[in-house]
Protein backbone atom coordinates (compact mmCIF):
# COMPACT_ATOMS: atom_id res chain seq x y z
CA UNK A 1 0.00 0.00 0.00
CA UNK A 2 1.19 3.46 -0.36
CA UNK A 3 1.62 5.96 1.87
CA UNK A 4 -1.54 7.88 0.98
CA UNK A 5 -3.65 4.54 1.75
CA UNK A 6 -1.69 4.31 5.22
CA UNK A 7 -2.63 7.79 6.15
CA UNK A 8 -6.33 6.91 5.05
CA UNK A 9 -6.23 3.51 7.07
CA UNK A 10 -4.55 5.00 10.43
CA UNK A 11 -6.89 8.10 10.87
CA UNK A 12 -9.95 5.95 9.95
CA UNK A 13 -9.47 3.41 12.80
CA UNK A 14 -7.95 6.24 15.38
CA UNK A 15 -11.37 8.38 14.16
CA UNK A 16 -13.38 4.85 15.15
CA UNK A 17 -11.52 4.27 18.19
CA UNK A 18 -11.70 7.77 19.92
CA UNK A 19 -15.22 8.42 19.00
CA UNK A 20 -16.49 4.81 19.98
CA UNK A 21 -14.30 5.39 24.09
CA UNK A 22 -15.86 9.08 23.79
CA UNK A 23 -19.32 7.80 23.40
CA UNK A 24 -18.57 5.47 25.81
CA UNK A 25 -19.39 6.95 28.82
CA UNK A 26 -21.75 5.80 31.25
CA UNK A 27 -22.44 4.67 34.79
CA UNK A 28 -19.81 1.86 35.91
CA UNK A 29 -21.80 -1.19 36.73
CA UNK A 30 -23.17 -4.13 34.99
CA UNK A 31 -26.38 -2.21 33.76
CA UNK A 32 -23.76 0.16 32.21
CA UNK A 33 -21.09 -1.87 31.18
CA UNK A 34 -23.18 -4.46 29.18
CA UNK A 35 -26.60 -3.16 28.65
CA UNK A 36 -25.33 0.99 28.07
CA UNK A 37 -27.85 1.77 30.85
CA UNK A 38 -31.14 0.63 28.24
CA UNK A 39 -31.38 3.45 26.64
CA UNK A 40 -30.63 2.89 22.93
CA UNK A 41 -32.99 3.66 20.32
CA UNK A 42 -34.24 1.41 17.47
CA UNK A 43 -32.15 2.41 14.79
CA UNK A 44 -28.69 1.83 17.12
CA UNK A 45 -29.89 -1.76 18.01
CA UNK A 46 -30.56 -1.99 14.61
CA UNK A 47 -26.83 -1.16 13.62
CA UNK A 48 -25.59 -2.92 16.54
CA UNK A 49 -27.22 -6.28 15.31
CA UNK A 50 -26.10 -5.89 12.02
CA UNK A 51 -22.71 -4.93 13.01
CA UNK A 52 -22.41 -7.76 15.47
CA UNK A 53 -23.38 -10.06 12.51
CA UNK A 54 -20.97 -8.32 10.00
CA UNK A 55 -17.64 -9.04 11.23
CA UNK A 56 -14.61 -8.71 8.64
CA UNK A 57 -15.07 -12.34 7.92
CA UNK A 58 -18.69 -10.98 6.01
CA UNK A 59 -16.51 -8.77 3.71
CA UNK A 60 -13.61 -10.83 3.53
CA UNK A 61 -14.49 -14.23 2.78
CA UNK A 62 -18.57 -13.82 1.41
CA UNK A 63 -17.40 -12.49 -1.82
CA UNK A 64 -14.57 -15.09 -2.22
CA UNK A 65 -17.55 -17.47 -1.50
CA UNK A 66 -19.37 -16.45 -4.50
CA UNK A 67 -16.07 -16.50 -6.85
CA UNK A 68 -15.53 -19.86 -6.25
CA UNK A 69 -19.06 -21.23 -5.57
CA UNK A 70 -21.61 -19.23 -6.33
CA UNK A 71 -24.32 -16.73 -4.87
CA UNK A 72 -26.25 -20.63 -3.36
CA UNK A 73 -25.01 -18.91 -0.05
CA UNK A 74 -27.79 -16.48 0.14
CA UNK A 75 -29.80 -19.16 0.93
CA UNK A 76 -28.17 -19.65 4.00
CA UNK A 77 -30.46 -16.26 4.76
CA UNK A 78 -34.08 -17.37 3.56
CA UNK A 79 -35.05 -17.97 7.33
CA UNK A 80 -33.64 -14.83 9.21
CA UNK A 81 -37.03 -12.96 8.40
CA UNK A 82 -39.56 -15.40 9.86
CA UNK A 83 -37.02 -15.91 13.01
CA UNK A 84 -36.90 -12.60 13.46
CA UNK A 85 -40.87 -12.89 13.81
CA UNK A 86 -40.61 -15.66 16.48
CA UNK A 87 -37.95 -13.96 18.41
CA UNK A 88 -39.84 -10.71 18.54
CA UNK A 89 -43.29 -12.53 19.37
CA UNK A 90 -41.53 -14.91 21.88
CA UNK A 91 -38.23 -14.23 23.17
CA UNK A 92 -37.87 -10.61 23.26
CA UNK A 93 -40.38 -9.86 25.70
CA UNK A 94 -39.60 -12.20 28.48
CA UNK A 95 -35.83 -10.96 28.26
CA UNK A 96 -37.15 -7.70 28.30
CA UNK A 97 -39.76 -7.35 31.45
CA UNK A 98 -37.70 -9.97 33.71
CA UNK A 99 -34.79 -7.27 33.59
CA UNK A 100 -32.24 -10.04 32.69
CA UNK A 101 -28.89 -9.50 31.96
CA UNK A 102 -28.16 -12.51 29.65
CA UNK A 103 -30.65 -14.71 28.18
CA UNK A 104 -29.28 -17.62 30.43
CA UNK A 105 -30.66 -16.10 33.59
CA UNK A 106 -34.23 -17.00 32.21
CA UNK A 107 -33.49 -20.77 32.21
CA UNK A 108 -32.73 -20.96 36.10
CA UNK A 109 -35.96 -19.66 36.87
CA UNK A 110 -37.82 -21.72 34.45
CA UNK A 111 -35.87 -24.68 35.32
CA UNK A 112 -32.79 -24.78 37.91
CA UNK A 113 -29.06 -23.63 38.11
CA UNK A 114 -27.44 -26.98 36.03
CA UNK A 115 -29.60 -26.43 32.98
CA UNK A 116 -28.80 -22.64 33.04
CA UNK A 117 -24.93 -23.84 33.59
CA UNK A 118 -24.70 -25.95 31.10
CA UNK A 119 -26.58 -23.58 28.44
CA UNK A 120 -24.37 -21.15 29.14
CA UNK A 121 -21.35 -23.27 29.09
CA UNK A 122 -22.47 -24.44 25.00
CA UNK A 123 -22.73 -21.13 24.49
CA UNK A 124 -18.73 -19.73 25.78
CA UNK A 125 -17.76 -22.75 23.80
CA UNK A 126 -19.43 -21.73 20.42
CA UNK A 127 -19.12 -18.10 20.75
CA UNK A 128 -15.19 -18.16 22.38
CA UNK A 129 -14.16 -20.62 19.66
CA UNK A 130 -16.09 -18.51 16.52
CA UNK A 131 -14.50 -15.49 17.93
CA UNK A 132 -10.81 -16.96 17.64
CA UNK A 133 -12.02 -17.64 13.75
CA UNK A 134 -13.01 -13.56 13.56
CA UNK A 135 -9.46 -12.18 14.78
CA UNK A 136 -8.02 -14.60 12.30
CA UNK A 137 -9.77 -12.78 9.66
CA UNK A 138 -8.30 -8.98 9.93
CA UNK A 139 -5.16 -10.63 11.05
CA UNK A 140 -5.07 -12.20 7.66
CA UNK A 141 -5.05 -8.57 5.83
CA UNK A 142 -1.89 -7.42 8.24
CA UNK A 143 -0.28 -10.80 7.31
CA UNK A 144 -0.59 -10.17 3.54
CA UNK A 145 0.37 -6.52 3.85
CA UNK A 146 3.12 -6.23 5.95
CA UNK A 147 4.63 -10.12 5.46
CA UNK A 148 4.13 -10.50 9.07
CA UNK A 149 4.14 -13.90 10.48
CA UNK A 150 0.52 -14.73 10.96
CA UNK A 151 1.11 -15.65 14.78
CA UNK A 152 2.47 -12.54 15.97
CA UNK A 153 -0.78 -10.70 13.94
CA UNK A 154 -3.07 -12.60 15.68
CA UNK A 155 -1.68 -11.44 19.14
CA UNK A 156 -1.32 -7.61 17.40
CA UNK A 157 -4.59 -7.77 16.44
CA UNK A 158 -6.32 -9.19 19.25
CA UNK A 159 -4.45 -7.50 21.64
CA UNK A 160 -5.56 -4.16 19.85
CA UNK A 161 -9.43 -5.57 20.46
CA UNK A 162 -8.63 -6.06 23.71
CA UNK A 163 -8.12 -3.33 24.81
CA UNK A 164 -10.54 -1.72 22.54
CA UNK A 165 -13.58 -3.81 24.54
CA UNK A 166 -12.21 -3.39 27.85
CA UNK A 167 -12.65 0.08 27.64
CA UNK A 168 -15.63 1.19 26.11
CA UNK A 169 -18.45 -1.68 26.99
CA UNK A 170 -21.45 -1.97 25.50
CA UNK A 171 -21.93 1.80 24.70
CA UNK A 172 -18.90 1.87 22.65
CA UNK A 173 -19.60 -1.04 20.77
CA UNK A 174 -22.98 0.29 19.77
CA UNK A 175 -22.19 3.46 18.81
CA UNK A 176 -19.02 2.20 16.63
CA UNK A 177 -21.22 0.34 15.05
CA UNK A 178 -23.05 3.01 14.19
CA UNK A 179 -20.43 4.44 11.94
CA UNK A 180 -19.28 1.13 10.79
CA UNK A 181 -22.12 0.29 9.42
CA UNK A 182 -22.66 3.27 7.07
CA UNK A 183 -18.40 3.31 5.84
CA UNK A 184 -18.94 -0.20 5.11
CA UNK A 185 -22.06 0.43 2.72
CA UNK A 186 -20.92 3.02 1.01
CA UNK A 187 -17.10 1.47 0.34
CA UNK A 188 -18.75 -1.69 -1.11
CA UNK A 189 -20.70 0.01 -3.25
CA UNK A 190 -17.78 1.90 -4.35
CA UNK A 191 -15.70 -1.32 -4.90
CA UNK A 192 -18.88 -3.02 -7.20
CA UNK A 193 -18.67 0.55 -8.70
CA UNK A 194 -15.16 0.33 -10.13
CA UNK A 195 -15.25 -3.79 -10.70
CA UNK A 196 -17.71 -2.65 -13.41
CA UNK A 197 -15.77 0.39 -14.70
CA UNK A 198 -12.49 -1.75 -15.17
CA UNK A 199 -13.98 -4.15 -17.69
CA UNK A 200 -13.26 -4.00 -20.98
CA UNK A 201 -15.09 -0.86 -22.76
CA UNK A 202 -18.23 -2.01 -23.99
CA UNK A 203 -18.86 -4.43 -21.18
CA UNK A 204 -21.17 -3.03 -18.73
CA UNK A 205 -23.07 -4.49 -15.28
CA UNK A 206 -25.44 -7.04 -17.34
CA UNK A 207 -22.48 -7.93 -19.33
CA UNK A 208 -20.59 -8.94 -16.39
CA UNK A 209 -23.52 -10.95 -15.28
CA UNK A 210 -24.26 -13.17 -18.24
CA UNK A 211 -20.36 -14.18 -18.00
CA UNK A 212 -20.97 -15.12 -14.41
CA UNK A 213 -24.63 -16.88 -15.04
CA UNK A 214 -22.79 -18.45 -18.09
CA UNK A 215 -20.28 -20.15 -15.57
CA UNK A 216 -23.24 -20.90 -12.97
CA UNK A 217 -22.43 -18.36 -10.87
CA UNK A 218 -25.47 -16.25 -10.09
CA UNK A 219 -27.41 -19.89 -8.85
CA UNK A 220 -29.06 -17.59 -6.23
CA UNK A 221 -32.12 -20.22 -5.90
CA UNK A 222 -30.95 -23.95 -6.31
CA UNK A 223 -33.43 -26.77 -5.24
CA UNK A 224 -31.17 -29.20 -4.32
CA UNK A 225 -33.00 -31.97 -6.30
CA UNK A 226 -30.34 -34.39 -7.71
CA UNK A 227 -30.75 -35.50 -11.36
CA UNK A 228 -32.48 -38.83 -10.59
CA UNK A 229 -35.20 -37.00 -8.66
CA UNK A 230 -33.86 -37.45 -5.13
CA UNK A 231 -32.86 -34.93 -2.66
CA UNK A 232 -29.21 -34.27 -2.07
CA UNK A 233 -29.15 -34.11 1.87
CA UNK A 234 -25.02 -33.22 1.75
CA UNK A 235 -25.68 -29.59 -0.67
CA UNK A 236 -24.58 -27.12 2.04
CA UNK A 237 -26.92 -24.37 0.35
CA UNK A 238 -30.32 -24.68 -1.20
CA UNK A 239 -33.70 -23.78 -1.07
CA UNK A 240 -35.27 -26.31 1.76
CA UNK A 241 -32.19 -25.75 3.76
CA UNK A 242 -31.33 -22.36 3.55
CA UNK A 243 -35.75 -21.76 4.83
CA UNK A 244 -35.56 -24.56 7.51
CA UNK A 245 -32.24 -25.18 8.89
CA UNK A 246 -31.26 -21.14 8.45
CA UNK A 247 -34.92 -20.40 10.12
CA UNK A 248 -33.73 -22.47 13.20
CA UNK A 249 -30.12 -21.08 12.77
CA UNK A 250 -31.06 -17.42 13.01
CA UNK A 251 -33.90 -18.19 15.64
CA UNK A 252 -30.93 -19.52 18.10
CA UNK A 253 -28.52 -17.06 16.83
CA UNK A 254 -31.03 -14.35 17.70
CA UNK A 255 -32.97 -15.38 20.32
CA UNK A 256 -30.08 -17.23 22.47
CA UNK A 257 -26.48 -16.34 21.64
CA UNK A 258 -26.01 -13.42 24.23
CA UNK A 259 -23.67 -11.83 21.38
CA UNK A 260 -26.95 -10.48 20.10
CA UNK A 261 -29.43 -10.60 22.93
CA UNK A 262 -27.43 -8.11 25.01
CA UNK A 263 -27.57 -6.07 21.91
CA UNK A 264 -31.25 -5.90 21.60
CA UNK A 265 -31.43 -5.67 25.56
CA UNK A 266 -29.42 -2.38 25.14
CA UNK A 267 -32.87 -0.90 23.75
CA UNK A 268 -34.58 1.64 25.81
CA UNK A 269 -38.46 0.02 24.76
CA UNK A 270 -39.37 -3.54 23.94
CA UNK A 271 -40.87 -1.34 20.88
CA UNK A 272 -37.71 -0.13 20.42
CA UNK A 273 -36.10 -3.89 20.61
CA UNK A 274 -38.72 -5.38 18.28
CA UNK A 275 -37.96 -2.59 15.82
CA UNK A 276 -34.31 -3.29 15.96
CA UNK A 277 -34.44 -6.67 14.94
CA UNK A 278 -37.36 -6.44 12.17
CA UNK A 279 -35.50 -4.46 10.46
CA UNK A 280 -32.62 -6.20 10.51
CA UNK A 281 -34.91 -8.83 9.11
CA UNK A 282 -35.68 -6.79 6.12
CA UNK A 283 -32.55 -5.65 5.74
CA UNK A 284 -29.90 -8.56 5.79
CA UNK A 285 -30.52 -11.07 3.20
CA UNK A 286 -30.30 -8.14 0.20
CA UNK A 287 -26.95 -7.14 1.93
CA UNK A 288 -25.73 -10.22 2.15
CA UNK A 289 -26.84 -10.85 -1.79
CA UNK A 290 -25.32 -7.52 -2.43
CA UNK A 291 -21.88 -8.36 -0.81
CA UNK A 292 -22.58 -12.29 -2.59
CA UNK A 293 -22.95 -10.05 -6.38
CA UNK A 294 -19.51 -8.31 -5.70
CA UNK A 295 -17.91 -11.72 -5.86
CA UNK A 296 -19.83 -12.85 -9.00
CA UNK A 297 -18.94 -9.30 -10.36
CA UNK A 298 -15.00 -9.81 -9.82
CA UNK A 299 -15.29 -13.09 -11.17
CA UNK A 300 -16.25 -11.94 -14.38
CA UNK A 301 -13.64 -9.03 -14.20
CA UNK A 302 -10.52 -11.62 -13.87
CA UNK A 303 -12.36 -13.57 -17.11
CA UNK A 304 -11.04 -10.58 -18.96
CA UNK A 305 -7.88 -9.74 -17.42
CA UNK A 306 -5.06 -12.20 -15.95
CA UNK A 307 -6.09 -13.77 -13.07
CA UNK A 308 -3.59 -15.20 -10.37
CA UNK A 309 -2.48 -18.64 -9.71
CA UNK A 310 -3.26 -18.47 -6.44
CA UNK A 311 -4.91 -15.39 -4.56
CA UNK A 312 -2.42 -15.48 -1.12
CA UNK A 313 0.28 -14.56 -2.40
CA UNK A 314 2.35 -15.52 1.05
CA UNK A 315 1.62 -19.29 0.17
CA UNK A 316 3.01 -18.61 -3.15
CA UNK A 317 6.64 -17.34 -2.20
CA UNK A 318 6.87 -20.22 0.17
CA UNK A 319 6.46 -22.89 -3.26
CA UNK A 320 9.12 -21.07 -4.97
CA UNK A 321 11.22 -21.20 -1.96
CA UNK A 322 10.53 -24.98 -1.52
CA UNK A 323 11.76 -27.87 -3.07
CA UNK A 324 9.40 -27.54 -5.57
CA UNK A 325 10.00 -24.36 -7.26
CA UNK A 326 10.20 -25.92 -10.22
CA UNK A 327 6.55 -27.34 -10.30
CA UNK A 328 5.94 -23.57 -9.19
CA UNK A 329 7.19 -22.27 -12.53
CA UNK A 330 5.96 -24.57 -14.81
CA UNK A 331 2.48 -25.23 -13.47
CA UNK A 332 2.49 -21.05 -13.75
CA UNK A 333 3.67 -21.34 -17.06
CA UNK A 334 0.83 -23.80 -17.74
CA UNK A 335 -1.65 -21.24 -16.70
CA UNK A 336 -0.34 -18.12 -18.17
CA UNK A 337 -1.08 -20.11 -21.41
CA UNK A 338 -4.48 -20.98 -20.78
CA UNK A 339 -5.39 -17.33 -19.36
CA UNK A 340 -4.28 -15.79 -22.44
CA UNK A 341 -6.50 -18.35 -24.44
CA UNK A 342 -9.46 -17.26 -21.90
CA UNK A 343 -8.57 -13.23 -22.79
CA UNK A 344 -8.66 -14.03 -26.08
CA UNK A 345 -12.29 -15.16 -26.14
CA UNK A 346 -13.39 -12.96 -24.08
CA UNK A 347 -12.54 -10.64 -26.32
CA UNK A 348 -14.28 -11.93 -29.35
CA UNK A 349 -17.15 -12.29 -26.54
CA UNK A 350 -17.29 -8.15 -26.33
CA UNK A 351 -16.83 -8.04 -30.25
CA UNK A 352 -19.86 -9.81 -30.61
CA UNK A 353 -21.81 -8.73 -27.37
CA UNK A 354 -25.52 -9.80 -26.78
CA UNK A 355 -25.82 -13.30 -25.24
CA UNK A 356 -23.37 -15.86 -24.65
CA UNK A 357 -23.93 -18.48 -27.27
CA UNK A 358 -23.92 -22.11 -26.03
CA UNK A 359 -20.47 -22.66 -28.09
CA UNK A 360 -18.78 -19.76 -25.89
CA UNK A 361 -20.25 -21.08 -23.22
CA UNK A 362 -18.24 -24.56 -23.42
CA UNK A 363 -15.44 -23.00 -24.84
CA UNK A 364 -15.33 -20.92 -21.76
CA UNK A 365 -16.24 -23.56 -18.89
CA UNK A 366 -14.04 -25.80 -20.55
CA UNK A 367 -10.89 -23.12 -20.13
CA UNK A 368 -11.87 -22.34 -16.59
CA UNK A 369 -12.63 -26.24 -16.18
CA UNK A 370 -8.26 -26.11 -17.07
CA UNK A 371 -7.14 -23.37 -15.19
CA UNK A 372 -9.10 -24.74 -11.95
CA UNK A 373 -7.33 -28.00 -12.65
CA UNK A 374 -4.14 -25.74 -12.17
CA UNK A 375 -4.87 -24.69 -9.07
CA UNK A 376 -5.70 -27.72 -7.89
CA UNK A 377 -2.02 -29.11 -8.78
CA UNK A 378 -1.12 -26.34 -7.47
CA UNK A 379 -2.84 -26.37 -4.10
CA UNK A 380 -1.46 -29.90 -3.66
CA UNK A 381 2.35 -28.76 -3.84
CA UNK A 382 0.70 -25.87 -1.25
CA UNK A 383 -0.59 -28.81 1.20
CA UNK A 384 3.07 -31.10 1.15
CA UNK A 385 4.57 -31.37 4.15
CA UNK A 386 7.78 -30.03 2.92
CA UNK A 387 5.77 -26.50 2.03
CA UNK A 388 2.71 -26.36 4.62
CA UNK A 389 1.20 -24.03 3.61
CA UNK A 390 -2.79 -23.28 3.27
CA UNK A 391 -4.53 -24.39 0.39
CA UNK A 392 -7.31 -22.36 0.46
CA UNK A 393 -7.20 -18.71 -0.89
CA UNK A 394 -10.79 -17.81 -1.10
CA UNK A 395 -10.72 -15.80 1.66
CA UNK A 396 -7.53 -13.73 -0.09
CA UNK A 397 -9.80 -13.12 -3.29
CA UNK A 398 -11.42 -9.84 -2.30
CA UNK A 399 -8.05 -8.76 -0.37
CA UNK A 400 -5.91 -9.68 -4.01
CA UNK A 401 -8.15 -7.51 -5.80
CA UNK A 402 -8.60 -4.33 -3.82
CA UNK A 403 -4.54 -4.22 -3.77
CA UNK A 404 -4.20 -4.77 -7.39
CA UNK A 405 -6.77 -2.88 -9.11
CA UNK A 406 -8.09 -0.07 -6.49
CA UNK A 407 -6.74 3.45 -6.39
CA UNK A 408 -4.68 4.86 -3.94
CA UNK A 409 -6.88 6.37 -0.63
CA UNK A 410 -9.65 3.74 -1.40
CA UNK A 411 -7.62 0.44 -0.65
CA UNK A 412 -6.83 2.28 2.57
CA UNK A 413 -10.32 2.75 3.16
CA UNK A 414 -11.33 -0.22 2.42
CA UNK A 415 -9.08 -2.23 4.41
CA UNK A 416 -9.66 0.06 7.43
CA UNK A 417 -13.31 -1.27 6.35
CA UNK A 418 -12.63 -4.72 6.32
CA UNK A 419 -10.97 -3.87 10.17
CA UNK A 420 -13.35 -1.83 11.80
CA UNK A 421 -15.72 -4.69 10.82
CA UNK A 422 -14.33 -6.67 12.57
CA UNK A 423 -13.52 -4.45 15.84
CA UNK A 424 -17.28 -4.08 15.59
CA UNK A 425 -18.50 -7.96 16.10
CA UNK A 426 -15.39 -8.95 17.96
CA UNK A 427 -16.03 -6.48 20.68
CA UNK A 428 -19.71 -7.66 20.46
CA UNK A 429 -18.87 -10.59 21.30
CA UNK A 430 -16.14 -10.47 23.94
CA UNK A 431 -19.07 -8.40 25.59
CA UNK A 432 -21.25 -11.07 25.48
CA UNK A 433 -18.47 -13.57 26.72
CA UNK A 434 -17.35 -11.23 29.56
CA UNK A 435 -21.44 -10.78 30.87
CA UNK A 436 -22.12 -14.16 30.65
CA UNK A 437 -19.30 -15.58 32.50
CA UNK A 438 -19.93 -12.89 35.08
CA UNK A 439 -23.19 -12.53 35.07
CA UNK A 440 -24.03 -17.03 35.19
CA UNK A 441 -20.70 -18.11 36.42
CA UNK A 442 -19.02 -15.80 38.25
CA UNK A 443 -21.92 -14.51 40.73
CA UNK A 444 -23.57 -17.77 40.44
CA UNK A 445 -20.73 -20.09 41.86
CA UNK A 446 -17.03 -17.93 42.78
CA UNK A 447 -19.05 -14.43 44.19
CA UNK A 448 -22.15 -14.01 45.43
CA UNK A 449 -21.91 -10.91 47.04
CA UNK A 450 -20.02 -8.21 44.78
CA UNK A 451 -20.60 -4.56 44.72
CA UNK A 452 -21.28 -2.41 41.91
CA UNK A 453 -17.31 -1.56 41.76
CA UNK A 454 -16.06 -4.94 41.83
CA UNK A 455 -19.04 -6.32 38.87
CA UNK A 456 -17.43 -3.40 37.11
CA UNK A 457 -13.73 -4.54 37.49
CA UNK A 458 -14.39 -8.14 37.07
CA UNK A 459 -16.04 -7.55 34.08
CA UNK A 460 -13.14 -6.15 32.51
CA UNK A 461 -11.30 -8.92 33.59
CA UNK A 462 -13.08 -11.24 31.80
CA UNK A 463 -12.99 -9.16 28.77
CA UNK A 464 -9.08 -9.26 28.81
CA UNK A 465 -9.58 -12.95 29.72
CA UNK A 466 -11.69 -14.26 26.73
CA UNK A 467 -9.76 -12.14 24.09
CA UNK A 468 -6.68 -14.34 25.48
CA UNK A 469 -8.31 -17.43 24.82
CA UNK A 470 -9.68 -16.17 21.67
CA UNK A 471 -6.23 -15.26 20.39
CA UNK A 472 -4.97 -18.72 21.33
CA UNK A 473 -7.44 -19.94 19.29
CA UNK A 474 -7.04 -17.60 16.24
CA UNK A 475 -3.45 -19.45 16.30
CA UNK A 476 -4.86 -22.59 15.12
CA UNK A 477 -7.33 -21.03 12.43
CA UNK A 478 -4.62 -21.34 9.79
CA UNK A 479 -5.63 -23.72 7.25
CA UNK A 480 -9.36 -24.50 8.07
CA UNK A 481 -9.67 -25.94 4.57
CA UNK A 482 -13.37 -23.98 4.50
CA UNK A 483 -14.24 -20.21 3.60
CA UNK A 484 -13.92 -18.44 7.30
CA UNK A 485 -17.91 -17.16 6.74
CA UNK A 486 -18.66 -21.06 6.01
CA UNK A 487 -16.17 -22.45 8.70
CA UNK A 488 -17.96 -20.08 11.41
CA UNK A 489 -20.98 -21.03 10.50
CA UNK A 490 -20.16 -24.78 10.24
CA UNK A 491 -18.82 -23.87 14.29
CA UNK A 492 -22.37 -22.25 15.23
CA UNK A 493 -23.87 -25.33 13.50
CA UNK A 494 -22.40 -27.61 16.15
CA UNK A 495 -23.94 -26.05 19.35
CA UNK A 496 -27.23 -23.55 18.18
CA UNK A 497 -29.62 -26.13 17.63
CA UNK A 498 -29.14 -27.78 21.01
CA UNK A 499 -29.46 -24.42 22.60
CA UNK A 500 -32.21 -23.24 21.02
CA UNK A 501 -34.09 -26.41 21.90
CA UNK A 502 -33.71 -25.83 25.63
CA UNK A 503 -35.06 -22.70 25.08
CA UNK A 504 -38.21 -24.16 22.95
CA UNK A 505 -38.98 -26.24 25.76
CA UNK A 506 -38.98 -23.18 28.48
CA UNK A 507 -41.41 -21.28 26.14
CA UNK A 508 -43.53 -23.99 24.65
CA UNK A 509 -43.50 -27.11 27.41
CA UNK A 510 -44.39 -26.63 30.65
CA UNK A 511 -44.92 -29.71 31.59
CA UNK A 512 -41.41 -30.69 31.21
CA UNK A 513 -38.96 -29.90 33.78
CA UNK A 514 -34.96 -29.19 34.70
CA UNK A 515 -33.70 -32.87 34.98
CA UNK A 516 -35.36 -33.84 31.86
CA UNK A 517 -34.34 -30.94 29.21
CA UNK A 518 -30.83 -31.26 31.17
CA UNK A 519 -30.49 -35.12 30.15
CA UNK A 520 -31.96 -34.56 26.87
CA UNK A 521 -29.60 -31.07 25.89
CA UNK A 522 -26.46 -33.61 26.88
CA UNK A 523 -28.10 -36.28 24.41
CA UNK A 524 -28.60 -33.79 21.73
CA UNK A 525 -25.43 -32.44 22.10
CA UNK A 526 -23.89 -35.86 21.44
CA UNK A 527 -26.35 -36.56 18.61
CA UNK A 528 -25.22 -33.73 16.52
CA UNK A 529 -21.15 -34.35 16.94
CA UNK A 530 -21.74 -37.46 16.09
CA UNK A 531 -23.90 -36.99 13.23
CA UNK A 532 -21.30 -34.41 11.98
CA UNK A 533 -18.44 -36.81 12.28
CA UNK A 534 -20.07 -39.54 10.44
CA UNK A 535 -21.02 -36.59 7.60
CA UNK A 536 -17.27 -35.36 7.62
CA UNK A 537 -16.23 -39.18 7.37
CA UNK A 538 -18.57 -39.33 3.91
CA UNK A 539 -21.02 -42.17 6.06
CA UNK A 540 -24.02 -40.40 5.81
CA UNK A 541 -24.79 -37.07 3.71
CA UNK A 542 -26.10 -34.10 6.01
CA UNK A 543 -25.08 -30.70 5.10
CA UNK A 544 -24.51 -28.86 8.35
CA UNK A 545 -27.45 -26.33 8.36
CA UNK A 546 -29.06 -29.64 8.79
CA UNK A 547 -27.70 -29.65 12.48
CA UNK A 548 -29.48 -26.76 13.42
CA UNK A 549 -33.22 -28.05 12.92
CA UNK A 550 -31.68 -31.53 14.34
CA UNK A 551 -30.41 -30.14 17.34
CA UNK A 552 -32.87 -28.32 18.41
CA UNK A 553 -36.08 -31.15 17.56
CA UNK A 554 -33.87 -33.97 19.17
CA UNK A 555 -33.81 -31.98 23.21
CA UNK A 556 -37.64 -30.85 22.77
CA UNK A 557 -38.53 -34.61 21.70
CA UNK A 558 -36.42 -36.18 24.25
CA UNK A 559 -37.54 -33.48 26.77
CA UNK A 560 -40.93 -34.59 26.32
CA UNK A 561 -40.46 -38.04 26.22
CA UNK A 562 -37.84 -38.49 29.51
CA UNK A 563 -40.52 -36.24 31.61
CA UNK A 564 -43.06 -38.22 30.52
CA UNK A 565 -41.71 -41.91 30.85
CA UNK A 566 -39.40 -42.14 33.49
CA UNK A 567 -39.10 -38.75 35.69
CA UNK A 568 -42.83 -38.60 35.71
CA UNK A 569 -42.89 -41.86 37.30
CA UNK A 570 -43.75 -42.40 41.13
CA UNK A 571 -41.59 -44.42 43.37
CA UNK A 572 -43.56 -47.72 43.99
CA UNK A 573 -43.88 -47.00 48.04
CA UNK A 574 -45.87 -43.85 46.93
CA UNK A 575 -48.23 -45.73 44.55
CA UNK A 576 -49.22 -48.22 47.42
Amino acid sequence: MSYFDWAILVITLAGIIFYGIYKSRTTRNLDGYFLSNREMPWYMVLFSVMGTQASAITFLSAPGQAYTDGMRFVQYYFGLPLAMIVVCISFVPIFRNAKFYTAYEFLEKRFDLKTRTLTSFLFLLQRGLSTGISIYAPAIILSSLLGWNIYWTNIFMGGLLIIYTALGGARSVAYTQQLQIVIIFASMFMAGYLVVKYLPEGVGFFDALKVGGAMGKTNVITTGIKPDGGFDWRDKYNLLSGIIGGFFLALSYFGTDQSQVGRYLTARSLRESRMGLLMNGLVKVPMQFLILLLGVLIFAFYQYHNAPLFFNQSEISKVHNSPYGDSLRSVQQAYDRVDEQKKELMQSLVVQKGDISAADKARLAAINYQRDSLRTVFKSIIAKPEVGGDSNDANYIFLRFVLDYLPKGLIGLLIAVIFISSWGSIAAALNSLASTTIVDIHKKFINKNMDEKADYAASRWYTVAWGIFCIIVAQFAYNLGNSLIEAVNILGSLFYGVILGVFLIAFFAKPVKGTAVFLSALLGECVVLTLFLLNEHNIIDLGFLWLNAVGAIVVFSLGWLLQLTFLNRKPFSARI
